[in-house]
């Protein structure tokens, strides 16, 4: 089992004042030919919009890109005619393929938006774009790894053109529980969205990152009440 762990406060930092985004990998002004990216998972943003702000209309093309909020309402209006508002508890995908036009706002002129915005490399090129959002149960995340990303389109959660899953857990102080990957050569990188959580004897704390290769499962305790982010990848890009 190989493990390269990324604390938070090593991640690439931008400010831009109505935009605050820490990246995990490398993006825009912010380059670390050490963390270009993990596998197919290409980008991980951690990202807070302030109030009645957002990102204009900008084009996309042959990445899946994944939404999940974390507070605030984030508006989303495509070049597909999809116009909705995503909340703390959806996960949205964008299948860019041939190319997408889109912006993200904040909905809100009274409060910020955070969310997280993650790019996975796809293993089919030129598909057609494709929009999908879903709701997450809540009870089902309690104490549970609830997956939310996976390649099936018939599945929980959002799908995607790549052999990836993800999976949400909100766990309690003292849980633990084990993660048994999907498809055999795939790494996981964690990211510990709240509190603390210790995966395979490896200490995390808020905004950590921790990728993980050459094992078959992961043994994941909370030290404190946590949220936690699984996302499994293949490790090689096609």
């Amino acid at each position: 089992m190989n493990m390269i762990l990324h604390k938070a406060e090593t991640r690439g930092h931008a400010n831009h004042g109505w935009l605050n985004s820490y990246h995990t990998f490398s993006f825009a002004g912010y380059y670390n030919e050490e963390r270009v990216h993990f596998g197919a998972l290409r980008v991980l943003n951690d990202d807070t919009v302030a109030a009645g702000m957002g990102f204009g209309t900008h084009p996309h093309d042959n990445m899946e890109i994944i939404s999940i909020p974390l507070s605030g309402d984030l508006k989303h209006k495509d070049s597909m005619g999809n116009e909705t508002v995503i909340k703390q508890g959806d996960v949205q995908i964008m299948s860019a393929g041939t190319g997408i036009r889109h912006s993200e706002m904040n909905a809100n002129n009274d409060q910020e938006v955070k969310f997280l915005q993650i790019w996975v490399f796809p293993n089919k090129r030129n598909v057609q774009p494709r929009y999908g959002q879903v709701t997450l149960d809540a009870a089902k995340m309690h104490n549970n790894l609830l997956q939310v990303v996976s390649p099936d389109q018939h599945a929980e959660g959002v799908w995607t053109h790549q052999d990836a899953w993800f999976s949400l857990g909100n766990l309690e102080n003292g849980f633990s529980t084990s993660y048994k990957l999907n498809k055999k050569g795939n790494g996981v990188y964690a990211f510990v969205i709240e509190g603390n959580v210790t995966i395979n004897n490896q200490e995390l704390n808020k905004r950590d990152g921790l990728g993980i290769t050459e094992t078959d499962e992961l043994t994941i305790t909370a030290t404190t009440d946590a949220t936690v982010l699984l996302m499994e990848v293949p490790m090689a890009i096609q």
